[in-house]
C-alpha cells in the first residue's frame, strides 16, 4: 500500500502533494472539505462519494476529482475498497481552477480513467527512485491535470440531450484541430446549429464562451509544449498551437496564465 508525500520545497510549476496506490480506503469525513485539488479513483471494489445531497458512486476505473474545501465523505461499498489518489501543488497551483474552468467536480471513467491510474503508477515509480524523481513526477502532474481538462462538463449534465448531440461533438473536434484557424461559424455549422445557439449551449453546459474554451485548450497545450520542450521557440509553439500571429499568441498566454511563455518556461527551469 505505497503512499507517498512530497516533503521538499515546492520548485516545480505542479507537483504531487501525495500520492498513493492500492490503498485499503478507510471512511473520510471531512466537513470543510481538502486544502488542495484531490483526485480519488477506485482500483478495486467499490466506493461512494457524498457531496451535499450528491452521491457518487465509483466503481473499478471510475474517479472523482474535488476542488479544495468541498465538504465531502466517502466509504466502501460491500466488501474491502482499494483506491489510488492524488493531491496537487507546486509554484502554479494558483491557476489550476482557471485550468480547469473553476469546475467544482469532475468525473474520469473508462480511457480516461485508464489513463490516470497509468500516470499515477509512474509517478509512484519516480517517487521510489533514490533521490526522488520530482521533476519528472512533475511532468506526470501535469499531464494527469490535462487529461482532467478534458473532462471538465459537469457530471450532473454531461448526459443531457444537447450536451452529447452538439457540444461533445465540438469539444472532439476542437481538442482534434485547435492548431487550426476555428471560427464560431465553421463549429456552429458543423452540428447543424446557428453561432448564436452554440453560445448558449457553451455557457450553460461548460461555463464558458466557445471563444474562451478554444483559448484556454490551445494556452493549456502550449504550457505542455513550453514544459516538454525547453529550447523550442516561443513563435514555433505559438503556431502548433493555432497562432500564426506571435505577439497575439502571447497577449492570450499572459491574459489567461497571467505570466508570458518566457515568464512561464523560466518559472520551471
Amino acid at each position: 500500500m505505497p503512499i507517498y508525500f512530497n516533503s521538499a520545497l515546492s520548485k516545480e510549476p505542479f507537483q504531487f502533494d501525495s500520492l498513493g496506490i492500492h490503498w485499503e480506503q478507510e471512511s473520510i469525513l471531512r466537513p470543510k472539505g481538502f486544502p488542495l485539488y484531490h483526485y480519488l479513483q477506485t482500483e478495486k471494489g467499490a466506493g461512494s462519494v457524498s457531496i451535499g445531497e450528491k452521491r457518487y458512486f465509483l466503481e473499478e476505473g471510475q474517479g472523482i476529482l474535488l476542488a479544495p474545501g468541498i465538504p465531502h465523505e466517502y466509504h466502501g461499498e460491500g466488501g474491502g475498497w482499494i483506491t489510488l489518489f492524488a493531491t496537487f501543488s507546486g509554484l502554479l497551483q494558483d491557476s489550476i481552477p482557471m485550468l480547469l474552468r473553476n469546475t467544482q467536480i469532475l468525473l474520469a471513467e473508462g480511457e480516461k480513467g485508464r489513463a490516470i491510474r497509468n500516470i499515477i503508477r509512474k509517478a509512484v515509480e519516480c517517487f521510489e527512485e533514490t533521490p526522488a524523481n520530482l521533476h519528472q513526477a512533475s511532468v506526470y502532474s501535469y499531464q494527469l491535470l490535462l487529461i482532467l481538462t478534458d473532462s471538465r462538463e459537469m457530471p450532473e449534465k454531461a448526459d443531457s440531450p444537447a450536451m452529447e448531440r452538439y457540444v461533445r461533438p465540438v469539444l472532439k473536434f476542437i481538442r482534434d484541430r485547435y492548431m487550426e484557424p476555428l471560427t464560431l461559424e465553421e463549429l456552429s455549422g458543423m452540428v447543424y446549429i446557428t453561432p448564436q445557439y452554440l453560445s448558449r449551449l457553451f455557457l450553460q453546459y461548460m461555463g464558458c464562451s466557445v471563444y474562451e474554451y478554444l483559448t484556454g485548450y490551445r494556452i493549456t497545450r502550449a504550457k505542455e509544449l513550453l514544459l516538454r520542450h525547453p529550447d523550442r521557440r516561443v513563435q514555433v509553439i505559438a503556431n502548433e498551437v493555432g497562432y500564426g500571429d506571435t505577439s497575439h499568441f502571447i497577449q492570450m498566454f499572459r491574459k489567461t496564465a497571467g505570466m508570458t511563455p518566457g515568464a512561464f518556461r523560466r518559472m520551471h527551469l
